[in-house]
C-alpha cells in the first residue's frame, strides 16, 4: 500500500493527523490511507495562507496570469499521474478521464489567466473629477471540492481564486484526495510562493471541512456539492457575513417534442443521463416527452441505457463507472426501491450488475429508465445522483414547460426541437441557470454557470468568477483646473 495521502501547506507536505482509508470504487478495496486535518493542522494552513496573501495580492494582474498559465502548461507534464490518480479515486473510464476531466483542468487555468489579463477597468470622466473603480481580492478562500469531478471542478474554482489575488486552503472530498494531491506537486515544482495554495484532507461536518468554513482567519468560502451541506455552510458563515459561492444540486429536465430529430433526442438524452454515473450536477434526471413520440422515445432510450458498457477504467470502451461509495450506492439504490413502491414501470436497469470478479464488490448499480410516476412523487421530487431517469408525456408546451419548472431545483434542462421559435420561446421560459437547445454539456468557459432556488447561489465562469474572488472600491478625485 502507498504511503498515506498528506496535506500540503506552506509549499510542502505535511503528515500531520490520523488517517482514515481511501476505497477503490470499482472494487470496494482499500487502498491507501488519507491523512485528516484537525482543527491544528487547519490553523496552520491558515496561518500559511494568511502570510502569503500580502505578496501575492501585490503582484499585478499579469503576473499572476503568467503563474496560472505556467500551471495550467505543468499539468500537461504531469497529465498521466493526474489521469490514474482520478481513475484510482473515482473508477471513472479513462476515455473521459483523458478527454474531459483533465484537459479542463488545464483550460481552465489557462481561461482564466487570459479573461483576467484582457479584462478592461471601468472610469468615469465628470464635469470635476474622475471616478474609476479598482478590485482588490477577497483574501483568504476556502475552496471545498466535490467528489464527481474532483479535479475538473478544483481548477475551475482555483483559477479565477488566484489570479484575483487571493490565496486559498482547498479540501478535496475525503473519497478524491489524489489528484489534488498531484496538483499541489505541480504547484510546488514551478515554484508557485509557499502558502499561496495549501491543501488538507479530512471529511466535512464535525471535521475539516466544518473547521475550515468556520475559522475566523477565512475570508469566503466557495463550495459545489449537495444542497443541505450548502445551507449548513451559510448557516456557519452568517455571523460573519462571509462571502459565499454555491454550485448545488439539481433534478433536472429534458423537453423533447415531437419535431425533434429523435435519434439525437435519444442519442443525446443517453448522454445526459447517465454520463459519469449520473454523477454530475447537470445531468438530466426527468423527462417530458411529446406524447406521439414518448413511447418510442422510451423504447429507445431503454435500449441506449441497456448498451452502455460496464468495462474496467482502464479499457476504453468502457461508459458506465461505479457510484463513488458504498453509501453512494445504496442511497441509488433505496431510490430504485422507492420508484418500485410508487408504483414505476421499470424499463430498464433498477438494479445491481453482477460480473463474476472483484468489481462485484464494488459500487455499481445499473443505468435505470422509469416510468408512470406522478410529478409530486419523490423520485421525480429528490435529487438521486445516480445513473437514472424518469420518463413523461406532455401534450402542450405549456404543459411541459410547467412540469419542468414544478422543482425546487433550477440548474440546468435541455430543450429539443426543430423549431428555432419553439426553441427560444420555451429556452427563455424555463426556471433554470443553464438551458441547452438539441445539444448537452456544450460549455463555454466565458459564460455564467450556476442555478437558482436550492441550485445554488451566484454565478461562475469568465468574469463573472473574478467579481466572486474580487471586492470592487470605487474611487473618485476631484479635479481642480490649474493645479498640478
Amino acid at each position: 500500500m502507498p504511503d498515506p495521502v498528506t496535506h500540503f501547506i506552506g509549499g510542502v507536505p505535511v503528515a500531520l493527523g490520523p488517517t482514515f482509508a481511501a476505497c477503490d470504487p470499482v472494487t470496494g478495496r482499500e487502498v491507501r490511507r488519507v491523512h485528516e486535518a484537525d482543527r491544528s493542522v487547519v490553523d496552520r494552513a491558515v496561518a500559511a495562507a494568511r502570510a502569503a496573501l500580502p505578496g501575492w495580492a501585490a503582484l499585478p494582474v499579469a503576473e499572476r496570469a503568467a503563474w496560472t498559465r505556467r500551471l495550467g502548461d505543468a499539468i500537461e507534464e504531469r497529465f498521466e499521474d493526474l489521469v490514474a490518480a482520478e481513475i484510482a479515486d473515482t473508477g471513472k473510464s479513462i476515455t473521459q478521464t483523458r478527454t474531459l476531466d483533465i484537459p479542463r483542468g488545464a483550460a481552465n487555468f489557462r481561461a482564466f489567466a487570459e479573461i483576467a489579463a484582457q479584462r478592461p477597468e471601468s472610469a468615469f470622466h465628470l464635469k470635476d473629477a474622475l471616478s474609476y473603480t479598482v478590485r482588490r481580492p477577497l483574501g483568504v478562500v476556502a475552496v471545498i471540492v466535490p467528489w464527481n469531478l474532483p479535479f475538473l471542478l478544483a481548477t475551475w474554482k482555483l483559477g479565477p481564486c488566484l489570479v484575483a489575488g487571493n490565496t486559498v486552503v482547498a479540501k478535496p472530498s475525503e473519497h478524491t484526495p489524489g489528484s489534488l494531491a498531484v496538483l499541489a506537486e505541480i504547484a510546488a515544482s514551478i515554484g508557485l510562493p509557499p502558502g499561496v495554495l495549501n491543501v488538507v484532507n479530512g471529511f466535512g461536518t464535525g471535521s475539516t471541512g466544518q473547521f475550515l468554513v468556520e475559522h475566523p482567519g477565512v475570508d469566503a468560502v466557495t463550495f459545489t456539492g449537495e444542497s443541505r451541506t450548502g445551507s449548513a455552510i451559510m448557516k456557519a458563515v452568517a455571523d460573519r457575513v462571509k462571502p459565499v459561492s454555491f454550485e448545488l444540486g439539481g433534478k433536472n429536465a429534458g423537453l423533447v417534442f415531437a419535431d425533434a430529430d429523435l435519434e439525437a433526442a435519444v442519442e443525446g438524452s443517453v448522454r445526459s443521463v447517465f454520463t459519469n454515473g449520473g454523477q454530475v450536477c447537470l445531468c438530466t434526471e426527468r423527462l417530458y416527452v411529446e406524447r406521439p413520440v414518448f413511447g418510442e422515445f422510451v423504447e429507445r432510450l431503454a435500449e441506449g441505457a441497456r448498451g452502455l458498457a460496464f468495462g474496467r477504467p482502464q479499457d476504453e470502451s468502457t461508459v458506465m463507472m461505479p457510484m463513488i461509495s458504498a453509501e453512494h450506492r445504496d442511497k441509488v439504490l433505496s431510490y430504485y426501491a422507492l420508484a418500485k413502491d410508487e408504483g414505476a414501470t421499470i424499463h430498464a436497469g433498477g438494479g445491481t450488475p453482477r460480473f463474476g470478479d472483484e468489481r462485484d464488490g464494488g459500487y455499481y448499480v445499473e443505468p435505470t429508465v422509469l416510468t408512470g410516476l406522478p410529478n409530486g412523487s419523490r423520485v421525480n421530487r429528490e435529487e438521486i445522483f445516480g445513473p437514472v431517469c424518469h420518463v413523461a408525456p406532455f401534450d402542450s408546451e405549456a404543459e411541459a414547460v410547467g412540469l419542468a419548472n414544478d422543482s425546487e431545483y433550477g440548474l440546468a434542462a435541455t430543450v429539443w426541437t426543430s423549431s428555432l421559435n419553439r426553441a427560444h420561446r420555451v429556452a427563455r421560459s424555463l426556471e433554470a441557470g443553464l438551458v441547452w437547445v438539441n445539444t448537452w454539456y456544450l460549455r463555454d468557459l466565458r459564460t455564467p454557470f450556476g442555478g437558482v432556488r436550492l441550485s445554488g447561489i451566484g454565478r461562475e465562469g469568465g468574469t463573472h468568477s473574478l467579481d466572486f474572488y474580487s471586492e470592487p472600491t470605487t474611487i473618485t478625485i476631484k479635479l481642480e483646473a490649474g493645479h498640478g
